[in-house]
């Protein structure tokens, strides 16, 4: 291209879009995220928690985040993460439902295919340096089988009897080795969920005292209304933190 045919702009004119080339926009930095999701199969299907944070940098922006979504007939979606990735997720899954419905052939998309395409596109987007960043928890039941797994931004992806991203894979699942087995009931279940946490809401600045609670069988996914756990604040420690520390305000 010739110096000739560039675009001249004066000094004092401001630049006309047509002669300027844009970036593609894209998640460089999650900045409204979400934490922890603990999920784990129980004796009819799949329990799944999470808090209803979101936290804009360092800051709890965010109260009333739901971050479980009901997946077509068979599943549920927890998410970590970025808050807007995830809704762009929940639009590719809009898209992958309908179409498999467009079909009506009386077959419907289980857990483990909408797994299997989660995977491929955390991977997909991954590969283009362009990630969502997510850590996804996709559960349900079709047909009688339990299923339950998880996928991580650069698409690494694993099942398991019980699950977890963000803090709970350090603080939740050692409680869930130690407490968990495939035939808890509901009941038992939720106690479990609400222990993990209870401890997550304690050590993890990112979560608040709100949680949902979703569950799904082979009747369908139920998301149950957020409440409060309760807590107890009162410890020694707590009262006088500074006592005996040199150097202290």
């Amino acid at each position: 291209m010739s110096f000739s045919k560039m675009p001249l702009v004066e000094a004092n004119q401001t630049p006309d879009a047509s002669s300027l080339s844009l970036d593609s926009e894209r998640t460089l930095y999650p900045y409204v995220t979400g934490t922890s999701v603990v999920a784990f199969k129980y004796r009819d299907g799949i329990l799944m928690a999470a808090d209803m944070g979101g936290s804009y940098g360092s800051t709890l922006r965010y109260k009333t985040v739901e971050r479980i979504k009901p997946i077509g007939k068979h599943s549920l979606l927890g998410a970590s993460g970025e808050i807007s990735d995830f809704q762009e997720i929940l639009r590719y899954l809009d898209e992958l439902i309908l179409y498999d419905n467009m079909w009506d052939d009386g077959n419907s998309l289980g857990p483990k295919e909408v797994h299997n395409y989660l995977t491929r596109v955390m991977y997909n987007r991954r590969n283009k340096f362009n990630p969502l960043w997510n850590s996804l928890v996709l559960g349900g039941v079709k047909n009688g089988q339990k299923y339950l797994g998880m996928v991580s931004m650069i698409g690494v992806n694993f099942e398991d009897n019980h699950v977890a991203t963000g803090f709970g894979n350090h603080l939740a699942r050692p409680i869930l080795r130690d407490e968990w087995n495939e035939d808890l009931s509901f009941e038992d279940g939720v106690k479990l969920l609400e222990k993990c946490m209870r401890v997550l809401l304690y050590r993890d600045r990112s979560a608040v005292n709100k949680l949902q609670i979703a569950k799904i069988t082979e009747e369908g996914a139920t998301l149950f209304p957020p409440y409060s756990l309760k807590t107890f604040w009162g410890f020694e420690a707590y009262k006088n933190p500074t006592v005996g520390a040199e150097g202290s305000w």
